[in-house]
């Protein structure tokens, strides 16, 4: 048997044996478990010991004041900072004015100290301030073409229809904004807000023909101008919250952004008005009613001009948004616009002495018109796809064609898409564009779409050179553009800012590509390339008295590199480049001296917000 297993065997026999007379042992005095030893091996410890507490401290201050005992502390409820003052008393933040990231009383994110600003004729703990300040800076080279004055010419001896297309553009624009608010707007609507917003900008061009920046001849090809523009002045009043979860309806009165649509085609501008909004079933309906009486514009800025009379220009507009509705994850909009115009009895003169209404085309007389804009817009997602669609119809009449001089009327539709699809950090874009055109200028209807105030971001934006720059429409009409700046449409107005819209155009057709990349988290690279037509160049054949002009207008290729450097869109900086590779339509309607093949376009622009 082994060794280890007989002190086992010798308890066993014990324990079968018959009991024997042997006196019990001596008794111990029983002993306390907690005192037995604790490491019975080094550096282990019996379960369920618990150390004995080590003997109390005592301290005997002569003279101290005792805090107060607990009873005489409410037991309901404990007085601590509020929520904006707490972070600053921990020492997690400390405020300065200069510091647009943290905590800072001039970006509301604490409220007025009205111990500070007794002048101010406002009660109660709960109004917040926010001031902000942007600075928008631009140099912008670019190339396009440019007519050669009646009367006189820059270079004399190189008299010719079109002249040097090469020209330049300098522009600075300060915004400064203030608003007063009311209420915990972190998660409920405003109370009351006051808003204020003035722009100032300064501008330089330099372009090498005469009569291109002013009507005056005798006037240089250069021009340095400035104005001083009110973009927002609103009041904003909650009128009510209609569900425990703040959806609310409020009215908006004064100077306010409106845009129609998703991408701005139809109607984009900040413009004097009064507006009723709100939402519904947690924020799944949202609703716009407004009615705006559009300012003139500042010619050379596009700021709006408080100090002249508003134009006898109205827009009325009614839309309604719905989340998840066709499908879940995407957001339709219907909307109905009615632009009412009765400019036909005014004539108005721009900054630079061009007539901008009515404009210098076919009899040049005055118009009113009245057209209804119907559409649907889409925007979300379709599974991994990116959607984005618009589609409009333009119905209404024209009290004054000025091909017939008869009244006409408008028969026009667009339509729109782009979808995208994201992989990783790169997003893949397609773009398609139809606006009708006019096909028969004097049929009594007018066909060609155009929109109030466009400002499209779409097909590359204000980086394509053809949404970037203005297209003269020398030889079929005078101080007129085929497209506008910043706009998709050719519209063949006199100006985009004090124009009259235009339903007898020749329409436009878009569809392109394009790609964005995120190469670090500061820094996106924006490629697009578009092929553009004239929907119909029945309209250009007729104003140029040509037999035929094609319709290709060419392709536009840009790219755009955006660093932010500090991730954020407090500094911005994006140089982007464009050119356009003019089509047979485009080549037939436009040359210039130098017999250049090819139109460019430079942007630089820096942007810093506060």
């Amino acid at each position: 048997m082994a060794p280890s297993l007989m002190p086992m065997l010798a308890l066993a026999l014990q324990a079968t044996a018959p009991p024997q007379d042997v006196p019990p042992p001596p008794q111990e005095e029983a002993k306390d478990p907690l005192a037995s030893p604790v490491d019975t091996i080094e550096g282990r410890r019996r379960p369920g010991y618990e150390k004995p507490l080590p003997d109390p401290v005592t301290q005997n201050n002569i003279g101290a004041v005792r805090a107060p005992p607990p009873e005489a502390f409410p037991t309901d409820q404990v007085p601590v900072p509020d929520r904006w003052r707490l972070i600053e008393s921990l020492g997690v933040i400390k405020e300065r004015w200069f510091d647009p990231y943290n905590q800072n009383t001039l970006k509301g994110d604490r409220p007025i100290n009205r111990a500070k600003v007794p002048w101010l004729p406002i009660h109660h703990d709960d109004w917040f301030f926010v001031a902000s300040a942007v600075s928008d800076t631009v140099i912008e080279p670019r190339t396009f073409p440019i007519p050669v004055g009646v009367q006189t010419t820059e270079r004399p001896q190189s008299l010719d229809v079109f002249g040097k297309d090469a020209s330049y553009i300098l522009s600075q624009t300060f915004i400064v904004g203030a608003a007063l608010i009311k209420g915990s707007t972190a998660f409920k609507p405003p109370e009351v807000e006051y808003r204020l917003s003035l722009a100032f900008n300064v501008s330089h061009v330099n372009v090498p023909e005469r009569r291109v920046l002013f009507v005056q001849p005798s006037k240089p090809s250069h021009r340095t101008d400035h104005f001083l523009g009110v973009q927002e002045a609103f009041v904003d009043y909650h009128l009510r919250n209609t569900s425990d979860r703040y959806d609310f309806e409020s009215i908006r009165i004064g100077i306010q952004p409106f845009q129609s649509d998703f991408r701005g085609f139809l109607f984009n501008d900040q413009q004097l008005g009064l507006r009723f909004f709100g939402n519904r079933d947690n924020n799944r309906f949202q609703f716009n009613l407004a009615a705006l009486w559009r300012l003139e514009k500042d010619t050379n800025s596009g700021l709006n001009s408080v100090v002249q009379r508003p134009r006898d220009d109205w827009v009325f507009a009614a839309n309604l948004y719905r989340q998840d509705f066709l499908i879940p994850g995407l957001t339709s909009q219907i909307t109905a616009v009615y632009n009412r115009n009765r400019e036909s009895g005014r004539i108005e003169i721009d900054d630079n002495g061009f007539p901008v209404r009515p404009a210098l085309l076919g009899d040049l007389r005055g118009r009113d018109y009245d057209v209804v804009y119907l559409g649907y817009n889409a925007d979300g997602r379709i599974g991994r796809f990116n959607l984005t669609a618009s589609a409009y119809a333009a119905l209404g009449e024209d009290r004054n064609s000025f091909f017939t001089s008869r009244p006409a009327q408008i028969r026009a539709f667009f339509g729109a898409g782009e979808l995208s699809y994201d992989h990783d950090w790169i997003r893949i874009r397609a773009s398609a564009l139809y606006a009708s055109g006019d096909t028969d200028p004097y049929d009594d209807k007018e066909s060609g779409f155009d929109a109030i105030f466009e400002n499209p971001v779409f097909a590359g934006a204000d980086t394509s050179y053809w949404i970037r720059q203005t297209i003269p429409f020398a030889g079929g009409g005078r101080a007129v553009a085929i497209s506008g700046r910043n706009g998709i449409l050719n519209s063949l107005r006199s100006s985009k800012e004090q124009g009259q819209s235009n339903f007898n155009n020749p329409g436009t057709v878009l569809a392109g590509a394009g790609a964005d990349f995120d190469l670090t988290p500061g820094i996106r690279l924006s490629t697009n390339i578009n092929h553009l037509w004239f929907a119909s160049t029945n309209v250009l054949q007729t104003l140029r008295n040509e037999g035929s002009i094609p319709r290709d207008i060419g392709w536009d290729l840009s790219a755009a590199t955006i660093w932010r450097p500090k991730a954020t869109q407090n500094i911005v900086f994006r140089l982007s480049g464009a050119v356009l590779a003019p089509g047979k339509g485009f080549r037939d309607l436009f040359a210039n001296s130098d017999r250049n093949r090819a139109y460019y376009s430079v942007l630089a622009n820096v942007i810093l917000s506060y």
